[in-house]
């Protein structure tokens, strides 16, 4: 599940490397700030307040939270521009970063622990650095340009190469699945999930959901609604361990997006070969894209 998976830089890449290592500390130094804040407030009595719809919880811990991952890189690394959930776009500088300071909010609120901080920076495009925290366990998922870590220890992704032996994670279908593609196909794309995996869970991180299959502990993870902020750090993680990760436009932007940048996704460990999921997937991308179309 472990195995060394870091590589040895050209020297026309050592400076790169040097830079992403360092944006990647400073990402794990932002979530080891606000580890001990959420713990206090996990599992206490937390305030919850919606977003767009009664299943888009917000708290004030993820906003507070967020201010301080903000302080935190700007201290840090003051040519940056950041993208958070909570606060959108601010700043003007060359390195763009995406934070999610609590993924999993709901779960967070209700005292289930499966939520997590997810921060990634972004040059050219490229997501070169990034780290998942989860605080209740302690886990550190990180990547820069060379490889993928957990707790500072080489990541390696596997899965179990049939599908009806494999484990998915997936939040589909929600309330959002059954308006855009309708509740009888929404609910038969589930059942196809359903009957083809030996198990399927919803567990609901999308980020750390990922991460997961990264670290071998999950085979699949499916999503078709999330933002970069979600899940830009997973994908360098799961790539950087050995997995796949197939990036879904869904007709929400343009073919050849950047991968961190579409609104749906299918990831994979390293070794899997899931055809039912790659057609489920694959048409609910095609309808989408269509009904956008049109």
């Amino acid at each position: 599940m472990q195995n060394p998976t870091r590589v040895n830089p050209s020297p026309d890449n050592e400076d790169a490397l040097k830079r992403s290592r360092r944006l990647m500390e400073i990402a794990k130094g932002a979530a080891l700030a606000v580890r001990e804040p959420l713990l206090q407030a996990f599992r206490s009595n937390i305030d919850v307040d919606y977003k767009v719809d009664l299943h888009d919880v917000v708290t004030i811990h993820d906003k507070r939270a967020e201010v301080t991952i903000r302080a935190y890189i700007l201290e840090h690394e003051p040519n940056s521009a950041i993208m958070g959930e909570e606060g959108g776009q601010t700043g003007s500088g060359d390195i763009q970063w995406y934070v999610d300071p609590i993924d999993g909010t709901a779960n967070f609120a209700r005292g289930l622990a499966f939520w997590c901080v997810s921060i990634a920076a972004v040059i050219g495009g490229e997501v070169v650095a990034g780290a998942i925290f989860d605080p209740v366990s302690g886990m550190m998922f990180t990547a820069d340009l060379a490889g993928a870590d957990l707790n500072d220890r080489p990541l390696r992704s596997r899965a179990v190469a049939e599908e009806a032996h494999a484990t998915l994670i997936t939040g589909y279908p929600v309330a959002r699945d059954f308006r855009l593609d309708g509740r009888e196909i929404a609910l038969a794309n589930m059942g196809e999930l359903v009957e083809t995996f030996s198990t399927l869970r919803r567990p609901g991180s999308a980020a750390l959901s990922i991460a997961h299959v990264a670290a071998g502990w999950v085979d699949a993870a499916a999503g078709f609604g999330v933002n970069a902020w979600d899940v830009a750090a997973a994908t360098l993680i799961l790539k950087n361990a050995g997995g796949r990760y197939e990036p879904l436009t869904l007709g929400k932007v343009p073919a050849g997006a950047a991968d961190f940048l579409c609104p749906g996704y299918v990831a994979t460990g390293e070794g899997a070969h899931y055809p039912t999921l790659e057609r489920v997937a694959r048409s609910i991308c095609e309808n989408r894209v269509a009904r956008a179309a049109a």
